[in-house]
């Protein structure tokens, strides 16, 4: 279950009292964590579902809300009503795991009713205005079968046509990540992947939170999961094994990249794209694929051009949507898109 997140709709001018979620690592625990590989489709709908509830973020959030406010079914907005904005929801929903869309559903679908009971209760003690319909969802398969259906329009609304973005952030969120990683181990990672909201004080890491939860929550040797998000906007802890802390991915990107509709395909016609059929670019791209995450340097002397002309071509590359370049101290990491993957799996003229 997502804990009450320090979030979004507090009014200007009232008190905040900060609280601080305590969360306990072993060296188990430490060598344990990791960050997610792959994105949590659910997990990231319901901070999704909290996120067009609020008020958070305007300049990056409004038009997606009002984009996304005017396509919600009925059943969709079942769901939102389970989801608020502010504190915890029933945890059966949003389950954090990759995999495909329809298998989430699925597993949504198949939850026990006892569960279903279960989460229902937890969320009334913090929500006690639910919907009375509520009261019977666990023992109504009708019900129950049309909220799950709510759950995948709210998918195709807030979600689908955004995750080309999100998915190509996610991986270069997770580049930077395992540079932390390689500069200066766990530690590195943890007081800089949200150094706004998360604080280490070894062996503790501190979670700030807005009038929400203030204890201490020790792993226990089960591990920690970090979670790149697009839709969370300071840090969301959610109950599990392992525990999870859901952070905001690509905090320097422009405010509406995130949330601008993808465009159709059929960019690899296009005549900035025709460009890379040269050898030398050729190359350059092909580096990239083989060594993920490579600097500018790296790029140059694995390619063997000169540093200037690889900087040159990885802007054409970039600007062409072929890769992505992410800047970390100074240096900047490159990687594919699925764009740039593509492209060289389709046969091409030298």
């Amino acid at each position: 279950m997502i804990r009450p997140d320090p979030k979004n709709d507090i009014p200007e001018g009232t008190a905040q009292a900060v609280m601080v979620y305590r969360i306990h690592f072993t060296i188990q625990d430490l060598a344990r964590t990791r960050v997610a590989e792959a994105p949590m489709p659910l997990h990231e709908l319901e901070l999704a579902a909290r996120a067009v509830q609020s008020r958070s973020e305007p300049a990056r959030l409004d038009d997606w809300r009002r984009r996304v406010r005017a396509q919600l079914s009925g059943q969709a907005r079942m769901v939102l009503a389970l989801m608020p904005a502010v504190g915890p929801s029933p945890g059966f929903l949003s389950p954090a795991k990759a995999g495909a869309v329809e298998e989430l559903l699925d597993l949504v679908r198949g939850t026990p009713r006892e569960r279903v009971r279960t989460s229902l209760r937890e969320a009334a003690h913090h929500h006690p205005s639910l919907p009375a319909w509520t009261r019977r969802l666990a023992d109504d398969a009708s019900l129950f079968a049309e909220l799950c259906t709510g759950l995948g329009h709210l998918h195709a609304s807030l979600l689908a046509p955004y995750w080309t973005q999100f998915t190509e952030h996610l991986a270069a969120d997770r580049t930077l990540r395992m540079q932390h990683l390689l500069d200066g181990g766990v530690e590195q990672l943890l007081t800089q992947t949200n150094p706004r909201w998360m604080q280490w004080k070894a062996p503790v890491l501190e979670i700030r939170m807005i009038n929400g939860a203030d204890r201490d929550l020790y792993l226990e040797g089960e591990g920690f999961l970090l979670i790149p998000s697009m839709f969370c906007t300071r840090a969301v802890v959610t109950d599990g094994r392992p525990v999870s802390v859901s952070y905001p991915a690509c905090q320097d990107r422009r405010p509406r990249e995130l949330t601008t509709p993808a465009a159709v395909s059929g960019h690899a016609r296009s005549p900035r794209v025709s460009t890379l059929l040269g050898r030398t670019r050729t190359v350059v791209l092909t580096t990239i694929a083989e060594h993920h995450g490579c600097s500018t340097k790296e790029l140059a002397a694995r390619a063997g051009i000169a540093l200037a002309s690889a900087s040159e071509h990885a802007t054409v590359l970039r600007e062409a949507g072929l890769i992505r370049s992410l800047r970390h101290r100074n240096s900047v990491l490159h990687s594919l898109t699925p764009l740039g993957l593509a492209l060289l799996n389709t046969p091409v003229g030298g």
